[in-house]
């Protein structure tokens, strides 16, 4: 007989009503910490600082977002994490393009293109091979996940593959209004897939059947409770976005030195970004939750694209260069492949570590021939 405590018979600092200690403490030390190693030249020590600071607040972020998903429920949870961390990760990439001058002008296509195939095939691929590893057959709803992907390809297809092909402007640009259009269509069609997801088809994203996670049958926490949770997981994730940011130019520096291409690093900083995304996608894959996983996974994704492409267009009048957002052919090729393989893996709505593997090949072959282009 087992002799695993159930959640009520936990001590009240592990319960996901409760907020531990470590919970209330981390987020203002990681801010704390930021604020005060901001400007400052990074050494060793400081450097070593900063990282521990970083991985401290993706696990408050991971928990924090964990006890507003178990008050609000499905799939409100998973969208706050994904928006929260997609509208901190849009400030950022507009700071850096306003400072960057014109060599940051296809920041917000390489971020968005990295965000993409980490959501999709990292933390996809990562949730798929743990979960089918712990419970074998893995059921997610194909209602779900259909309009999950048919939305992202659809705006990768017009933010980051069409661009290349226009023939209004030279090189891989938008002309103003196409500009306008493409972030217009990129807010709408996001904005419709949240009514879907969140109103009219909610129970599409709703977990399948079979979760065995015990914190999700747990008594959810209160209305104060989540609230100050809320807050802490928005310091959390600024604290994250920004220890990435004071990080950065070490590994800029460090890619250079080591004669990697620039790419290297804005790949590493969007891996860092969505530590909180990926820690959260692999616990509910440890419960058997997928549907919550692949919540998660693809709402990273179009929140990423749907939110980032409407404010740089909405910004560009007031940069000094054009956008360059049209992928590169190798690019386009590993996103054609990545949306071709993700339709055929996800869409019988069960799955094992077969295709998490498949997901995680084509993961490895973005990053390998991103480092070899």
């Amino acid at each position: 007989m087992s002799t695993k405590p159930t959640p009520s018979e936990r001590p009240s600092w592990t319960r996901i009503p409760g907020l531990p200690v470590w919970s209330l403490a981390v987020p203002a030390l990681a801010a704390l910490i930021l604020a005060g190693a901001w400007g400052q030249p990074l050494g060793l020590g400081l450097g070593l600082l900063l990282v521990g600071a970083l991985f401290a607040a993706v696990m408050g972020a991971i928990h924090h977002a964990e006890v507003v998903a178990h008050r609000v429920g499905e799939p409100f949870g998973t969208l706050v994490l994904a928006v929260a961390v997609t509208i901190i990760e849009v400030a950022l990439i507009v700071a850096l393009m306003v400072a960057g001058g014109e060599s940051a002008n296809s920041l917000a296509r390489d971020t968005v293109f990295a965000a993409v195939m980490i959501a999709v095939n990292g933390i996809v691929g990562l949730s798929l091979v743990l979960g089918g590893w712990r419970h074998g057959v893995l059921a997610y709803r194909v209602e779900g996940t259909s309009p999950a992907l048919a939305s992202l390809g659809a705006l990768a297809g017009l933010s980051l593959v069409l661009p290349s092909f226009t023939t209004t402007t030279p090189g891989p640009t938008y002309s103003a209004s196409q500009l306008m259009f493409a972030g217009a269509t990129s807010l709408v069609l996001y904005g419709v897939f949240v009514f879907v997801q969140t109103v009219r088809h909610r129970d599409y994203f709703l977990p399948a059947e079979g979760a065995d996670d015990e914190d999700s049958h747990a008594t959810p926490p209160s209305n104060a409770v989540a609230w100050t949770s809320l807050g802490l997981l928005m310091v959390s994730l600024v604290g994250v976005v920004g220890l990435a940011k004071a990080l950065a130019p070490a590994l800029e520096a460090g890619v250079s030195a080591a004669g990697l291409p620039p790419g290297v690093a804005g790949v590493v900083i969007a891996m860092i970004v969505l530590l909180p995304e990926t820690g959260a996608a692999l616990r509910a894959a440890k419960g058997n939750r997928m549907q919550s996983s692949l919540n998660l996974a693809l709402g990273s994704g179009l929140a990423s694209i749907g939110l980032t492409i409407p404010v740089v267009a909405a910004l560009s009048p007031w940069f000094p260069f054009s956008l360059a957002l049209g992928l590169p052919p190798m690019q386009m090729v590993l996103l054609a492949m990545t949306m071709l393989t993700a339709t055929l893996t996800l869409g019988s709505g069960r799955a094992t570590v077969m295709q998490g593997t498949v997901h995680l090949v084509l993961f490895a072959a973005f990053i390998f021939l991103t480092v070899v282009p």
